[in-house]
C-alpha cells in the first residue's frame, strides 16, 4: 500500500532536518578552519589584522561555481559560500570596507556582493573621499564604480588612479536594474525625477516615453535621490529595492533602464599586491610621447606576445595640454609569463608604466 501524502512529507522532513545538522556541524568546522589559518599566520606576523585573501576567495568561490549542479544557480550557490566566507573572517575581525554612500547606492550593493554582509560598511560622499579612507588606513578597501556597459567610464575614478598609490585588488560586476521609486501612487502625480548622472541617462528612453514634461535632476547618487523623494512631495528617484526599502518608498515602475543588461564594474582598491589567483586581469597605466606612431609602438607588445587587451581609454594627464595617459587591461596576472615579457619590453622600450594592480576575474 503507498505511504499516504502525510507519510511522504514527514519522511523527507526528516532528512531535510538531518542534512540541516550536517550541514550545521560543516560550517562550524570550516570556521574553526579559518580561525586556526589566522592563528597560524599570527605566529610569524602578529600585528596580522587583514585576512582578506581575494585570490584565494576567488579560487574558492570559482570551484562552487563549477561544482554546482542546480537546482539552485550559479549565482545564489556563490552568494551563500561568500556569506560564510565573510562570517568566518569577521571572527577574527570585520573588515572595514569604504564606498560611495550614502546607505543603499549600488557601489553599496557591489560592497556587499564582493565581501558578503559581515562587514563594517562606510558610506563615504564621493569617490575621491573613498581613496583617502583606504590611503589612511581608515578602510581595508574601498569600493568604486570604474565603468557602465552603456554609459562608458567613470572619469573620476580613473583620474584617482593617476595620483593614488593604491592596488586594485579586485573587480565586481552588478547587473542593474533600475526602479522608479516614490510615495506618489499614480506617474501623473510625478513633477520631478531625482537621479544620479548616468543614472538618469541609463533610463533616458523609458523618461522620454512615460515622463516627458517632468524635471530631471541630477544629484550625487541613487540612494542620495531616494533620500530626496523621501521628503519631498511629487518627487520620484531612478534607485535600487535596496535604497526603496530603506528609505521608506514605494517601486511604482520596476526595471525602467533602458538596456536589460546594464552593467556596472566597480574596482576594489587597496594596499596589498594580490598573488595569482588562475584567471586574473591586469590593470596598467601607461604614457608614451606625442609622435607619429607612438600608440602602435605602445601597444605592440602586447599583441606580439599574444596578451589579450580587453580595454583601453584615455585621459588628460593633467601634465600639459593634449597630453595623455592610458589606461589598459589585459588578460593575465602580472606575474605570468606573457604579461611579464610585456611589461619588461614597455619599459625598455622607455614608455611610461605603472601596474595598477593585478586582480581576479569578477567570479559572476
Amino acid at each position: 500500500m503507498p505511504a499516504s501524502e502525510e507519510e511522504q512529507l514527514k519522511s523527507i522532513r526528516q532528512e531535510i532536518d538531518a542534512l540541516d545538522e550536517q550541514i550545521q556541524a560543516l560550517i562550524t568546522r570550516r570556521a574553526q578552519c579559518a580561525s586556526e589559518v589566522a592563528q597560524i599566520k599570527r605566529q610569524s606576523n602578529p600585528d596580522l589584522n587583514d585576512f582578506y585573501r581575494p585570490e584565494r576567495e576567488a579560487e574558492v568561490l570559482r570551484m562552487v561555481k563549477e561544482r554546482n549542479t542546480g537546482p539552485l544557480d550559479d549565482e545564489t550557490m556563490v552568494r551563500l559560500f561568500r556569506q560564510i566566507m565573510s562570517d568566518s573572517l569577521a571572527l577574527q575581525m570585520p573588515l572595514k570596507v569604504a564606498y560611495l554612500g550614502p546607505e543603499g547606492t549600488y557601489t553599496h550593493a557591489a560592497a556587499l556582493k564582493q565581501f558578503g554582509e559581515s562587514i563594517n560598511p562606510m558610506p563615504m560622499a564621493a569617490i575621491d573621499e573613498v581613496f583617502r579612507e583606504v590611503e589612511s588606513g581608515n578602510a581595508a578597501y574601498g569600493i568604486v564604480p570604474v565603468e557602465n556597459s552603456t554609459e562608458g567610464v567613470i572619469n573620476h575614478t580613473l583620474d584617482m588612479f593617476m595620483q593614488s598609490p593604491l592596488n586594485i585588488c579586485g573587480e565586481v560586476s552588478l547587473r542593474i536594474h533600475h526602479h522608479l521609486i516614490t510615495q506618489v501612487e499614480h506617474l501623473d502625480g510625478i513633477d520631478k525625477v531625482y537621479g544620479h548622472a548616468q543614472a538618469l541617462a541609463q533610463c533616458r528612453e523609458w523618461l522620454d516615453a512615460n515622463l516627458p514634461k517632468v524635471e530631471r535632476v541630477a544629484v550625487s547618487s541613487n540612494a542620495e535621490a531616494a533620500r530626496i523623494a523621501a521628503k519631498s512631495t511629487g518627487a520620484a528617484a531612478t534607485a535600487s529595492e535596496a535604497a526603496a526599502s530603506i528609505y521608506g518608498l514605494n517601486a511604482l515602475v520596476s526595471n525602467i533602464e533602458d538596456d536589460p543588461n546594464n552593467t556596472t564594474r566597480f574596482f576594489v582598491i587597496g594596499k596589498q599586491a594580490v598573488s595569482a589567483s588562475g584567471k586574473d586581469k591586469t590593470s596598467l597605466l601607461l604614457s608614451t610621447p606625442n609622435r607619429p606612431g607612438a600608440l602602435y609602438d605602445m601597444l605592440s607588445p602586447i599583441a606580439a606576445n599574444g596578451v589579450s587587451m580587453t580595454r583601453i581609454e584615455s585621459r588628460p594627464s593633467r601634465r600639459a595640454a593634449w597630453d595623455y595617459v592610458f589606461f589598459v587591461d589585459v588578460d593575465g596576472h602580472q606575474d605570468d609569463e606573457a604579461v611579464s615579457k610585456v611589461l619588461r619590453e614597455l619599459e625598455e622600450n622607455t614608455f611610461l608604466v605603472r601596474i595598477l594592480g593585478s586582480y581576479p576575474v569578477s567570479v559572476l
